[in-house]
């Protein structure tokens, strides 16, 4: 299909999408959350119908709550990425071409018929070949069984193709002021950009095996084993975890596995890679996570990572305290250390915005979380504030943790459960012997005016 058709197919497949959500939300006579929440929806469902490069970028939006509002970041994450399967005939030239020996030397055997097809990869179960003694992890013996992803041929530049289709478009609705805060030519930049990383599946296993390392002393944790002599960059070949998706958490217990115990174990495994690592999954909706038969919970496919600067943990284990103890003027206080600046003169209308809204979200029990998300986004897009990309991305993947949480049990609590922790990392931070050689001179002087006031 040429540039032009494929451009005119996605202006009238985006328009008829626009057109249905005008006529359920009457012409925008419903109220503004009710709105977006109409519109966000048409609009992944004409995503879905567009593709690959569609469901890509919808995928991006879901992380991007400082650019979008909160409907449309929510909305985008029950994107569907199920295609028809490309046939092995096209793919075994593949394993050929990057890894320079005949399928058959590679794998005592392979099953032809994927076991899961997306917009960019499709994943194939397979038997090692040979012996194996891996970066990270126990020893593979020739027969383990393999999970190996690999990127459909063509996949890249039908997506670039799309990209080249589409920005005409986005620059032209760009100039209308109701979209200019979108900064959509911003986000199709650096889609163009991400696409690079993605399709390069040595990224990914590098980064699974970091996450490893850094959990190695965590008995409760594990990831797939990378193969790396049969990874390249189109091809990821990983051993095959056995194990029950979150939403399969009835038959983890009935097998023996403390399926609340990994749940609540989850939040604060994600506390200890953004408080300790400064590096956290991003993208650990239930597909990513799975219960292992010996009691783990493994973290795969890591394509979304969040990074925390050094400089802002101590400010964001405040935020989380100041959440877990409802306190909305302590949580304002530090979000302006790590970039989310509330302007003196709205200020106190912030703060009592969030204020009641944490006692509308954090009354009951469990506290909602996602509720209290979507309305302190919500809050932020209405006063304009600016959302730091990273603050934007913490906060969604928080809300991410509590849905998988409670998937496995809907009354687990994860602010209960991470009440401990923030309150001991708080501690620590406070303790830190710079933090206390700065704050002296302050305490003196106030002790000082006190004694002699």
């Amino acid at each position: 299909m040429s540039a032009r058709k494929r451009r005119r197919q996605i202006f009238w497949v985006i328009t008829k999408h626009w057109w249905r959500a005008a006529l359920k939300s009457r012409f925008g006579f419903v109220g503004i959350t009710a709105r977006r929440e109409i519109f966000a929806r048409e609009l992944r469902y004409a995503f879905e119908k567009l593709g690959p490069a569609f469901i890509k970028l919808g995928q991006l939006i879901s992380i991007r709550p400082d650019m979008f509002p909160p409907q449309y970041v929510f909305e985008m994450e029950d994107l569907r990425d199920s295609v028809t399967p490309t046939p092995f005939e096209q793919m075994k030239p593949v394993f050929e071409q990057e890894l320079g020996r005949p399928v058959e030397e590679l794998f005592t055997s392979i099953d032809p018929v994927p076991i899961g097809s997306a917009s960019i990869a499709q994943v194939y179960r397979a038997e090692l070949a040979f012996d194996y003694k891996p970066v990270i992890g126990d020893d593979m013996p020739a027969g383990t069984t393999l999970a190996i992803k690999m990127v459909r041929p063509g996949s890249e530049e039908k997506i670039r193709a799309d990209i080249a289709a589409v920005t005409p478009l986005v620059n032209l609705l760009h100039r209308l002021k109701p979209l200019k805060r979108f900064n959509m030519p911003q986000l199709v930049s650096e889609f163009a950009e991400s696409i690079t990383s993605e399709i390069d599946l040595r990224i990914e296993g590098r980064t699974s095996d970091r996450f490893a390392f850094d959990f190695v002393e965590d008995p409760y944790v594990t990831t797939a084993t990378i193969v790396w002599p049969l990874t390249s960059k189109s091809i990821l070949s990983m051993q095959f975890v056995e194990g029950w998706h979150l939403d399969q958490s009835e038959e983890a217990t009935a097998a023996g596995v403390d399926a609340r115990f990994l749940a609540i174990h989850g939040a604060d495994v994600f506390m200890k890679q953004v408080m300790v690592v400064g590096r956290f999954h991003a993208d650990m909706h239930q597909s990513n996570l799975l219960l292992t038969p010996d009691g783990k919970i493994c973290y795969i496919d890591f394509g979304i990572m969040g990074e925390v600067k050094e400089e802002h943990k101590e400010a964001i284990a405040q935020i989380l305290a100041a959440t877990v103890y409802a306190d909305a003027k302590r949580a304002i206080l530090y979000s302006a250390d790590i970039g989310l600046v509330v302007s003196d003169d709205m200020r106190d209308e912030v703060i009592g915005k969030v204020s009641a809204l944490m006692k509308r979200t954090f009354s009951k029990s469990p506290r909602d979380v996602r509720g209290f998300a979507i309305g302190f986004l919500s809050i932020l897009n209405e006063q304009k504030v600016v959302v730091p990309r990273g603050f934007g991305l913490l906060v969604k993947a928080l809300v991410v943790v509590e849905g998988c949480a409670q998937t496995v049990y809907d009354d687990i609590d994860i602010v209960e459960a991470a009440e401990s922790f923030t309150t001991e990392l708080v501690l620590k931070h406070m303790m830190r012997p710079a933090r206390l050689y700065k704050k002296l001179p302050l305490a003196i002087d106030a002790a000082m005016a006190e004694l002699i006031g």
